[in-house]
């Protein structure tokens, strides 16, 4: 019997170890903050900052400039385009250590269909989605660049398209988290395609992002708005066209804001941008003296059969991929080709950068040159065998230039209790803004390759 009592002691005692074990547990997780994270593609800092001086009316968003922190511009990564620059503020990585060096992977022979680095499994670095889920919150996303599959999700509306037909509904809802499309339309109506970048894709997208809060409570959920850059795109960075969209989604923060505080009082919300925006004249064809010179080779339908240097558009700038890097003829030969056409000045060259060059700035390493062209200009999409070296641009507006061009700046917004208020955090690098809400979720990022910002209230002795 004695040996029944001891048993039945240690027993209890092992359980008493394993439940004070448990509630030792809970503090952790419990002391982690709610953060929502909304992303405005392409909103220029000086259009919340100077908001009064341009004639924008974006009340939700000043509230941040007044009881928050803020930046006066944020500087980007090479290339300044959206998917490099959004796992950047995912992870606190540039593209060489993140892995997502474009919008658009690398297709020499144009067989993907125009596709995107869509998927998680191409990053390579930690994301404030991990870090969150390790530190005991839940997660959501709506629309989030490089989103489909990421593992540390609860609920995610990944984005996706491949061609704008209807099967693409089909396609998100198969990649998205089991069940939660339904969910969110039984209450707020069909999604929007993933393909549509217009103010009422977003206002949908927008709806269901306060939904999934309100049914959900995510402790860090990821928002993503994308109708600003499309109109930018469309009709100019400060077009009135521009403005007017703006301060719709204005009104779309505010309502984002609002379901977060009535779920999570003690949450933190910061809004992001990816890139600024440069008015555009020109569109330049760099695959058109690649063809002349033989470096790359189309059949008789006019597609790539075959290459020995290519371009990789990227906006404002155009990365150069060679067949074979290790080729010093083949380089100096790329080499010579770039050097005569940065002397034309129909190219509007600006730079040409280096291995070493685009290695420092943590830069496409796919890449053997970068070019960056002159604001204005715009690098054309592959454009077949007639097309000419320069036409006018078929956009307004653009980004993807080096981050150097004050244009490129971008947006850093922070607010919530304990936030400092009115708090002016100057010029800041993108790196810096994943360890900075790491940290406010008391989680953590310790590959971010920045420092922490301190965004705090400083405590009264």
């Amino acid at each position: 019997m004695k040996h029944k009592g001891a048993m039945k002691n240690a027993l209890l005692g092992g359980a008493a170890l394993i439940i004070s074990a448990a509630f030792a547990a809970v503090p952790a997780a419990a002391s982690a903050r709610p953060v929502l994270l909304v992303s405005i593609d392409g909103l220029r800092p000086g259009d919340v900052l100077e908001a009064e001086k341009r004639g924008l009316k974006v009340p939700n968003l000043r509230r941040f400039v007044k009881e928050g922190a803020s930046a006066t511009g944020v500087t980007g990564v090479l290339p300044t385009l959206t998917y490099p620059s959004h796992t950047t503020l995912m992870t606190g990585t540039a593209p060489a250590r993140h892995g997502i060096v474009a919008n658009n992977t690398f297709d020499p022979k144009q067989i993907n269909y125009g596709g995107w680095y869509w998927y998680a499994e191409d990053v390579t670095a930690r994301t404030l989605w991990d870090a969150a889920k390790d530190a005991g919150l839940s997660t959501g996303n709506v629309h989030w660049p490089v989103s489909v599959g990421v593992k540390s999700l609860t609920w995610n509306l990944p984005q996706i398209w491949r061609s704008g037909h209807a099967d693409d509904r089909k396609l998100l809802k198969a990649l998205a988290t089991d069940g939660l499309v339904d969910e969110l339309e039984h209450d707020c109506g069909g999604y929007a395609d993933g393909i549509d970048e217009s103010i009422g894709g977003d206002e949908t997208r927008a709806k269901f992002g306060v939904r999934l809060i309100e049914r959900h409570k995510p402790g860090f959920v990821t928002v993503y708005l994308t109708a600003l850059d499309h109109e930018q795109h469309a009709s100019g960075p400060g077009s009135p066209e521009a403005h007017a969209v703006l301060e719709r989604i204005d009104a779309l923060v505010g309502k984002l804001v609002a379901a977060e505080m009535a779920a999570h009082p003690d949450a933190a919300v910061a809004v992001v941008s990816d890139h600024g925006f440069a008015a555009t004249d020109t569109e330049v064809n760099l695959f058109r003296p690649f063809i002349d010179a033989g470096l790359i080779t189309l059949d008789a339908d006019g597609k790539v059969s075959a290459w020995e240097a290519m371009p990789w558009p990227s906006g404002g700038s155009v990365a150069v991929v060679l067949a074979r890097p290790g080729d010093a003829a083949l380089k100096d030969r790329v080499e010579a080709l770039l050097n005569k056409l940065a002397a034309d000045p129909q190219a509007r060259f600006a730079h040409i950068a280096g291995k070493d060059e685009i290695a420092a700035a943590g830069g496409n390493p796919q890449a053997t040159f970068y070019v960056d062209l002159k604001p204005g200009a715009v690098a054309s999409p592959f454009a077949g065998a007639s097309a000419p070296l320069v036409r006018a641009a078929r956009v307004k507006g653009m980004h993807g230039y080096f981050p150097g061009l004050a244009d490129m700046r971008s947006t850093f917004l922070v607010m919530g209790p304990g936030i400092a208020s009115g708090l002016s955090l100057g010029g800041i690098d993108m790196r810096s803004i994943a360890p900075t809400l790491a940290g406010l979720m008391n989680a953590s990022l310790p590959a971010a390759e920045a420092v922490t910002l301190n965004v705090s209230q400083p405590k009264v002795r």
